[in-house]
């Protein structure tokens, strides 16, 4: 299994209650598909710098999840037609843990 993130934006026309059903429609999806959701990160409404499909803001859910990857093609399959979703990214999630004392010097 490898380890993805996805962001969403939802249009806050079409979603009710920020997007809470519709995080726990997507845990359900990855469970479902043989994954498990690591992290879920609610980002809030953002305004958009240009407008997306008319809309000039969004609701933006982060989440950090284990899955198959040949069931990772299936997120967007399943999400491109959704009328809930106004853009998604999906990407593999290589984040370190944690930074080695000796690159925090570099980095700083």
């Amino acid at each position: 299994m490898k380890k993805y993130e996805a962001v969403f934006i939802l249009d806050m026309r079409k979603v009710e209650d920020e997007g809470k059903a519709f995080s726990e429609e997507f845990a359900k999806n990855i469970q479902g598909w043989g994954g498990k959701v690591v992290e879920t990160v609610p980002m809030g409404r953002r305004q958009f710098a240009r407008e997306i499909r008319k809309r000039k803001a969004g609701i933006y859910w982060d989440y950090v999840f284990e899955l198959d990857p040949l069931k990772a093609g299936e997120i967007r399959e399943k999400y491109r037609l959704d009328e809930r979703v106004v853009r998604l990214l999906t990407l593999i999630h290589d984040r370190p843990d944690s930074i080695p004392a000796g690159q925090k010097a570099i980095l700083e």
